[in-house]
């Protein structure tokens, strides 16, 4: 959309829109592979070998290990995440399971830990991941059964993760485990003895995903993450700084939906004029926009907070993730509306933004789980005032 009656006030900073813009262009370059990358099952390799060109991975890391900035920035991250996902979901993960997958090693791993891995992500060499959900725990993680025992100067870790990003091919992963009545988050090296990683589902939009089995998994001491205990604490930190790119990418997608459908809908005819003055189809389209713009405003609100304190803006954060993966879902639904039989061609572009908007609204904190949390803190602040 033609942002140009935008004033200064809501402007990103220059540093933001050229970041942006090389965003665009990397996503345009991916452009004729994203229709097959978005239903692989694994690492497409050209996207990987594009997105590694490109130097944009380097925007997860930080500076002292490789990485762009110095340090992992909220706003960069989204503004990124925008302009990917509105060409391709699959280029769009791959960038940001970088940065989720590698954001604990980088708070908190040890010297020799991020000085092994960090570049490597930065670079693509390896494939981050994190595993907190299994079989039978998804929202409620406190009830994970996946153990981490100290034997001497080992960790030994037990369990079974399920429906995790990257896990095929992933080069290591930050697994989330009881230590006694502790949990903790631990660094665990794909190749380590022990380690089998199975591809027992796959969901509407395809992603790189897996399941990680983990038998008497050893690795040294200092592949725990922080201190003992700090899993929780690294894992709530890790979603302050990422969840906010989440509505970034939902913004790029229902922006590339709407695209699609104003293009159908200026050309076609119908009544003797476009379908884009016909009936219901003005309204749907202004209301898409308005969706857009709206997310996209607090998406950036949201995201400038979090790239200045990310744990006191994560209810901005959270509020931005519902309201675009929202937003997403309508506008995506309206364009299929807009363009009639043509929106639901098999193959076409609007099944894939159709298919792939739907589990935004469930990954990185399903909208019901975002809305009680922020529920409970609205209610405790009211109370805290009032007293």
């Amino acid at each position: 959309m033609n942002d140009s009656g935008t004033t200064a006030l809501f402007s990103l900073p220059q540093r933001y829109v050229d970041l942006q813009e090389e965003a665009r262009k990397l996503a345009l370059a991916c452009e004729d592979v994203a229709a097959r990358a978005d239903e692989a099952d694994r690492f497409d390799p050209d996207v990987r070998e594009r997105l590694a060109a490109s130097g944009l991975a380097k925007v997860v890391v930080a500076a002292e290990y490789g990485g762009r900035f110095e340090a992992v920035d909220s706003l960069a991250v989204t503004v990124v995440r925008e302009a990917l996902a509105k060409v391709s979901a699959h280029l769009d993960s791959m960038f940001a399971m970088q940065g989720i997958g590698s954001f604990a090693v980088s708070v908190a791993g040890s010297e020799r830990v991020r000085a092994h891995w960090l570049p490597k992500v930065a670079t693509l060499e390896a494939v981050a991941a994190i595993g907190l959900t299994e079989p039978d725990v998804g929202s409620d993680l406190r009830a994970i059964t996946t153990t981490v025992v100290q034997d001497g100067d080992e960790l030994v870790v037990n369990g079974h993760k399920s429906f995790i990003t990257n896990a095929p091919d992933a080069s290591f992963f930050g697994i989330l485990g009881k230590e006694g009545d502790d949990f903790s988050l631990v660094l665990v090296p794909a190749d380590a003895p022990g380690v089998t990683v199975t591809t027992p589902h796959q969901i509407v939009a395809p992603h790189v995903l897996g399941d990680v089995v983990l038998e008497d998994v050893r690795v040294p001491l200092d592949h725990r993450l922080g201190e003992r205990g700090q899993g929780f604490r690294l894992m709530l930190s890790t979603l302050a700084t990422f969840r906010v790119s989440v509505a970034g990418a939902s913004v790029g997608l229902a922006e590339a939906a709407l695209e699609e459908a104003l293009g159908h809908a200026t050309t076609r005819q119908q009544f003797g004029g476009p379908l884009a003055r016909l009936g219901g189809v003005p309204a749907a389209l202004a209301t898409c926009w308005i969706d857009i713009e709206m997310a996209r405003s607090l998406t950036y609100r949201a995201a400038a907070a979090a790239a200045q304190d990310p744990l006191a803006g994560l209810h901005l954060s959270s509020m931005a993730k519902v309201g675009a993966t929202e937003a997403a879902g309508r506008v995506v639904d309206r364009c299929v509306q807009v363009m009639g039989r043509f929106g639901l061609v098999r193959g076409g572009k609007m099944e894939r933004f159709y298919r792939e908007a739907r589990p935004m609204r469930i990954y990185e904190g399903s909208t019901e789980v975002i809305l009680d949390s922020l529920a409970k803190k609205l209610v405790k602040d009211h109370e805290g005032g009032a007293r």
